[in-house]
């Protein structure tokens, strides 16, 4: 059971990788921000499957603050790119 999830962990980093292409190629700032988002999901993703191989429950605290982290900052910079600014009224 194991080698299935060291496959399945493989498997997200190549698809990742392919997400990071999809970022430096992206036509516009929203495919490359969407893109980057898959690529912090996927790293989640495969901190929860490390954290299932070796039976070590700190990597399920990393990938929770890694998790936040990412929301936030997808948050931010779609703010930015929507508003041209990061603080202050919206209209």
């Amino acid at each position: 059971m194991r080698t299935f999830f060291w496959g399945l962990g493989v498997f997200m980093l190549a698809n990742a990788f392919l997400c990071l292409l999809r970022a430096y190629l992206g036509p516009t700032v929203a495919d490359r921000i969407l893109a980057v988002n898959i690529v912090g999901t996927k790293t989640l993703v495969v901190l929860v499957l490390l954290s299932y191989i070796f039976g070590r429950s700190l990597y399920l605290d990393v990938a929770l603050v890694y998790g936040l982290l990412n929301f936030l900052v997808t948050v931010v910079a779609t703010r930015f790119m929507e508003t041209g600014r990061l603080s202050g009224e919206t209209t």
